[in-house]
């Protein structure tokens, strides 16, 4: 068997963090990406730096400021304590949380792609035909937008996958609980077993490679929507 019983562990985590992770950023993302679609508001340049901050910051430094707001001391560890909650940081809901932090550019910004090279021409039709804002955006935008919306799902999910930093700082290294995939090539490096290292990132390696060739062959039959990232 190539992989241990660890390692098949840990890939189930992964896909589930990774599953949960994209469904929950597309519910937060789509009105976020919606919003900085179409408002002139001078709050769109802060709003849009701070949904991108994570492309460029360091993930060591995004998973240390959250595990300090979701630690005991933290504004958001004591409103968890206070309703029973508990803690988040080295749960599975705390690496959820850090997830939809670090994932949100790769799916908000090929949203708001999509939604911007829509316009409002078709919203205005379907006002005139007396649609409403909820009718219009599942029978008109989700439609047209459709490439966006999956080319946000695929990376939203491919980049949940190969995180690192962010996971060992919030989730640490719990065996069935936070330890993720790349987290447990990190620990066969650390103890020599290189042959189960090699495994695990040769399986990355051609996930990743499949999960591109899906994106850019879809995003070749279907124009270049949702592939740009920043305005």
């Amino acid at each position: 068997m190539i992989f241990s019983p660890a390692d098949l562990s840990a890939l189930w985590l992964t896909l589930k963090l990774a599953t949960t992770v994209t469904v929950l950023l597309l519910l937060i993302g789509t009105p976020i990406a919606w919003w900085l679609a179409n408002t002139r508001s001078w709050l769109k340049g802060p709003v849009s730096a701070i949904v991108a901050l994570p492309l460029v910051l360091p993930p060591t430094v995004l998973g240390f400021y959250l595990l300090l707001a979701l630690g005991p001391e933290g504004p958001v560890g004591k409103v968890t304590e206070a309703l029973g909650l508990g803690l988040l940081p080295f749960t599975f809901w705390g690496l959820v949380i850090a997830s939809l932090f670090y994932s949100m550019p790769f799916v908000v910004q090929p949203i708001q792609n999509a939604l911007e090279q829509l316009g409002r021409r078709p919203l205005e039709v379907a006002a005139t035909l007396r649609a409403g804002p909820i009718d219009s955006f599942f029978t008109v935008v989700l439609p047209l937008a459709k490439p966006g919306f999956i080319s946000a799902a695929i990376l939203g999910f491919a980049h949940t996958v190969g995180e690192f930093g962010v996971v060992l700082m919030i989730g640490g290294n719990i065996p069935g609980a936070t330890r993720v995939v790349s987290v447990q090539i990190y620990d066969h490096v650390e103890a020599l077993d290189y042959p189960q290292a090699h495994a695990l990132a040769a399986l990355m390696i051609i996930f990743s490679f499949l999960v591109l060739l899906a994106l850019y062959s879809f995003q070749r039959n279907k124009g270049s929507v949702g592939m740009k990232y920043g305005n």
